[in-house]
């Protein structure tokens, strides 16, 4: 992806408020402790998860320098490091690792999650999010620099082969699998619409995520929510 397309995306991103704000309502009781945040971003994620009352101190890690610079400007209190999992020592153990819209970045994604589980101390946690169902899989993925999207089983085997104990696993975001398909599969859009992102995010996504919270978890979803123990 060419810079300006990432930055278009973290722009679009930036409005997904309610959308942030959801995620860490749903790993926010396992984050606890040191955690290990992989895949930083420019921090969006963040500068939320710095302000868990469970989270005692938190390590940011992102491979992309220019994203890397933006983090830093941040100023937020937190260990940083610029690559990836593996140039973190392994000795350096986490109570929780949280990795969102990473694993679908990783070409051997198998080895990715066994390197989570050497960081993490017994019983620690892993949060994992990312996109599912290959059969909405569009140019815009491949664009993004995405290998894949994941089905619910798939996900489920990758996880117990790295010894995790499945806590969770579950669809999340079904109106936005529709929206998604609609958008980039149908309409073979190339980029997010700023406003229909912010749209989303404060009006249908908040419903839809209610019933999916409250009521019932969804049998499809535009990612897959994950939540394993070492």
């Amino acid at each position: 992806m060419d810079p300006a397309q990432e930055d278009f995306e973290f722009a679009a991103l930036n409005e997904a408020v309610n959308y942030r704000r959801a995620l860490l309502e749903e790993f926010g009781p396992y984050l606890q402790g040191r955690v290990m945040e992989v895949g930083s971003g420019i921090g969006q994620l963040t500068s939320g998860i710095v302000r868990l009352a469970g989270v005692k101190r938190l390590h940011a890690v992102e491979p992309n320098p220019h994203f890397f610079a933006e983090l830093q400007g941040r100023h937020l209190e937190i260990d940083e490091t610029l690559g990836t999992v593996f140039d973190v020592p392994p000795d350096s153990q986490y109570d929780a690792i949280i990795s969102v819209n990473v694993l679908e970045h990783i070409e051997h994604d198998a080895r990715e999650i066994q390197q989570y589980q050497a960081r993490l101390r017994p019983s620690g946690y892993l949060c994992l999010f990312v996109p599912a169902c290959p059969s909405i899989y569009a140019d815009m993925d491949r664009t993004f620099g995405h290998y894949r999207r994941y089905r619910k089983e798939d996900l489920g085997r990758l996880l117990v082969a790295a010894g995790f104990q499945v806590e969770r696993l579950h669809f999340y975001n079904s109106v936005g699998y529709f929206a998604w398909w609609l958008n980039f599969c149908v309409l073979k859009k190339t980029d997010f619409e700023i406003a229909k992102v912010r749209f989303f995010d404060r009006v249908i996504f908040p419903l839809a995520h209610r019933w999916e919270r409250r009521v019932m978890r969804p049998p499809f979803g535009q990612s897959l929510m994950a939540v394993a123990r070492k």
